[in-house]
């Protein structure tokens, strides 16, 4: 699949890999730091009932991130 889906679209029970990044600066950092590179197996685990924030299974930890950060993931493979 070609088409590539950004992160804060999934719901849970739904995943994907990374396929990009399209933050820039210390947020791209951060994003990298908790394990968001390309290839990395990401899964939606649990929506906050106002809809932010949303937690994720990312390489072996429970990550929450904002729907603002989470949308800046680009996911393959959904």
């Amino acid at each position: 699949m070609n088409e590539k889906t950004p992160l804060d679209a999934l719901i849970p029970g739904g995943g994907g890999r990374v396929a990009a990044l399209t933050a820039t600066g210390p947020m791209r950092r951060r994003l990298q730091d908790i394990g968001l590179i390309e290839g990395t197996k990401v899964d939606c685990l649990l929506q906050a009932p106002s809809g932010d924030p949303t937690a994720y299974a990312i390489r072996g930890a429970v990550i929450a991130l904002r729907k603002e950060d989470a949308g800046c993931v680009l996911l393959s493979e959904v």
